[in-house]
């Protein structure tokens, strides 16, 4: 794409996403949103990328956060789904880090047939609750919630060596194995979080009676990994990080990837795939990720859109 990134065709972006004001940084779907400036203090672009070309066949955006806002806009489930259907994308799990996120998710869950749950405590909160000697109630709340029926996954859960220290690991890793005890007593999957924290994850997963099906949201190993995963059966869902110009670990992780154990996901409102990237991130940007996805692979899109969504199906079931 020869235009700038502060270029945008406003009609071409979902109607629902396109800039209004906004009356203050949270709303009734919504928690805070994002800095409008990025860690090196250069100011955001907040405004929403245009759609993509809609996919041949319809997928499933496999790790999104609805109630996590971004950019200058509200966007309710109801126009998040309308706007990723659109392009091809024909539903969402909704993803929980804490309590309130994760009842959020069991709520939209039931409201909307397209949307499937995951809830869970995220690593870097365990150890903040952990602190607090607040986890175990938290974890009890989790379990409770995972039992209803939309839920189909416990996640995301995992470790973070990237944001909390190795004071807060002990909280992370039994956060981590309770998580896995509940996805395995409830018939769900797991969707991990698993940042700078490889080597650790393996560990604990070989060392653990698992779950139905297991997931790495976000992937974010290297071939090494993606050979393990490969392995043992292991999902590995790719964001818009694989699209990044210098992601060539993520490429090559890729490259190597089964077929059959490759999901796509958003991650939304977060990394928004290339050439938006450092933009707000939404469900019916999956076409982008999807579509380098099935490129690097050397496979046709219909025919990569339709294993992506077998996968999905087997792991998460019908919706």
């Amino acid at each position: 794409m020869s235009k700038k990134k502060s270029d945008t065709d406003i009609t071409r972006v979902p109607e629902a996403y396109r800039p209004s004001e906004v009356e203050d940084s949270t709303g009734p779907e919504g928690r805070a949103r994002k800095s409008q400036n990025e860690h090196g203090g250069s100011k955001r672009n907040l405004h929403y990328p245009e759609a993509p070309e809609a996919l041949p066949v319809a997928v499933v955006d496999n790790h999104t956060h609805l109630d996590f806002l971004d950019g200058t806009v509200k966007v309710s489930a109801a126009d998040a789904l309308a706007a990723a259907a659109a392009v091809g994308v024909k539903g969402l799990i909704q993803v929980g880090c804490d309590v309130p996120s994760s009842e959020y998710a069991v709520q939209v869950a039931n409201e909307y047939p397209n949307i499937l749950a995951a809830v869970a405590i995220h690593p870097n909160d365990a150890a903040r609750l952990a602190e607090r000697s607040e986890l175990a109630d938290a974890l009890n709340r989790i379990e409770e919630l995972a039992s209803d029926p939309r839920v189909r996954a416990l996640g995301e859960t995992g470790l973070d060596y990237f944001r909390t220290g190795e004071d807060g690991r002990e909280a992370q890793e039994h956060s981590f194995r309770e998580h896995l005890r509940i996805a395995v007593e409830q018939g769900k999957a797991v969707q991990i979080h698993d940042r700078d924290a490889h080597d650790d994850v393996v560990r604990i997963l070989k060392s653990s009676q698992l779950p139905p099906k297991v997931v790495f949201h976000c992937f974010s190993g290297d071939e090494q990994l993606a050979e393990i995963c490969n392995d043992h059966g292991w999902y590995m869902s790719f964001s818009g990080t694989v699209t990044f110009k210098n992601s060539h670990g993520l490429r090559a992780a890729l490259d190597v990837a089964d077929p059959k154990l490759l999901l796509v996901e958003t991650d939304a409102p977060f990394l928004t795939p290339h050439p938006f990237r450092g933009r707000p991130n939404a469900s019916y940007m999956i076409p982008y990720t999807t579509r380098f996805m099935a490129e690097t692979k050397g496979v046709e899109l219909a025919e990569f859109c339709e294993q992506i969504d077998a996968n999905t199906r087997e792991v998460y079931g019908a919706f």
